[in-house]
């Protein structure tokens, strides 16, 4: 068939086309030049007869395209209820972004690690700080209110105190610049609170005083959770342990 000669022309025209084969009929068709009502001339009746008449040459120029199919078995619409999901809740969803789900535990941010980590530093040196200045403060506040000059000199653990309770209140303001001034603060409680317990034989207010100033001290660093709570614990349960045995004396 593919050598077959045809002439065709649509029923409002005199003169045919032609001749083509069989494959160029079916270019003709697909470019949309040829319809199933072309007629094509019939060599055998000597007539000229619609394309559609033809089967096995319809089939040729006209190939039937198979069909595609969808099975709605294995689709599932956005809009289908599922009745066994559970409803997701607001919390669910602030979970799934920190990473606390099951689905998103490997996928969590460490820059909300890190500033938890920071937001309890800054309130474990909060705590110690305040703790401090009642270690230092409540013990001598006779001192404190008589506002004399040379009783405070002779009392600085009195001055150390409301540096503590000033630099507590500023934190608590948010100010976080502060970090390096807190930090040498610890290290100065460090030193002198450490020393004076020591020279005084008092090995547990002097362990106290230790641990609390590093603990302080390292309050600003952390940006872990773990030894952010390390850190909390070492402050505020040594400047505790020192408050707790300078008031009960």
């Amino acid at each position: 068939m593919s050598t077959q000669e045809l002439y065709i022309r649509n029923a409002t025209e005199t003169e045919a086309r032609g001749p083509f084969n069989v494959e160029q009929v079916t270019d003709l068709a697909d470019a949309g030049h040829v319809s199933p009502e072309t007629l094509i001339y019939d060599a055998t009746t000597e007539q000229w007869v619609a394309l559609s008449s033809n089967p096995e040459l319809m089939a040729v120029v006209f190939p039937q395209k198979r069909k595609l199919t969808l099975k709605t078995k294995a689709i599932q619409t956005l809009n289908q209820v599922d009745a066994t999901a559970k409803p997701i809740t607001v919390n669910d969803m602030l979970d799934a972004a920190e990473g606390l789900t099951d689905d998103t535990s490997s996928k969590a941010n460490p820059e909300i690690a890190m500033m938890r980590a920071a937001r309890l530093g800054l309130i474990a040196a909060i705590a110690t700080l305040v703790l401090a200045a009642a270690a230092e403060i409540l013990p001598n506040t006779e001192t404190l209110m008589s506002m004399q000059p040379a009783k405070l000199l002779a009392n600085p653990l009195v001055v150390l105190g409301v540096v503590d309770l000033a630099l507590a209140v500023l934190l608590a303001l948010g100010m976080t610049v502060l970090y390096p001034v807190i930090r040498f603060r610890a290290a100065l409680g460090f030193g002198l609170l450490g020393f004076m317990f020591y020279a005084q034989g008092m090995p547990v207010l002097m362990a106290a005083a230790l641990a609390g100033s590093a603990g302080l001290y390292l309050c600003t660093l952390v940006v872990s959770l773990a030894p952010a709570l390390l850190a909390a614990a070492a402050g505020i349960g040594g400047m505790g342990l020192l408050a707790w045995r300078l008031l009960a004396n």
